[in-house]
């Protein structure tokens, strides 16, 4: 009897995968610069193999200090890549929404070491 794997049973792939990335104790000096953000965000999209639409939108905004800091939204061809980074604690908080696969451990490295994190946790979803 041949195993059901998602690898092989078309109607069991996911739809979807969502990375959620969360960084700790990032290097300030980065998260406060927008073109570093738009640096990320082109070359996550080259390691991933996403092809950007439209261009990066990166807005600094928050009146509480809790949640002040920029944001970021990037369309993608297969949907799309957003993020918020905290001044008040240096942490980032990164998601990747995809119906097209790519390997989430690679773009949660990557992002630990762009934006020089002492701490990251990652979770992935399969949506369906």
């Amino acid at each position: 009897m041949m195993e059901k794997t998602i690898e092989n049973n078309a109607s069991e792939r996911p739809w979807g995968l969502l990375s959620c990335i969360d960084l700790h104790e990032c290097d300030g000096t980065i998260i406060r610069d927008a073109e570093k953000i738009r640096q990320f965000v082109a070359e996550l999209c080259d390691l991933i193999k996403m092809r950007r639409f439209g261009k990066t939108q990166i807005i600094h905004f928050g009146k509480d200090e809790r949640v002040a800091g920029y944001s970021m939204t990037q369309l993608i061809e297969t949907s799309l890549i957003s993020g918020h980074f905290a001044n008040l604690t240096n942490a980032a908080y990164l998601d990747i929404f995809s119906c097209k696969p790519y390997d989430p451990q690679a773009a949660a490295d990557f992002a630990k070491r762009f934006f020089k994190a002492v701490g990251m946790n990652l979770q992935v979803v399969k949506r369906r």
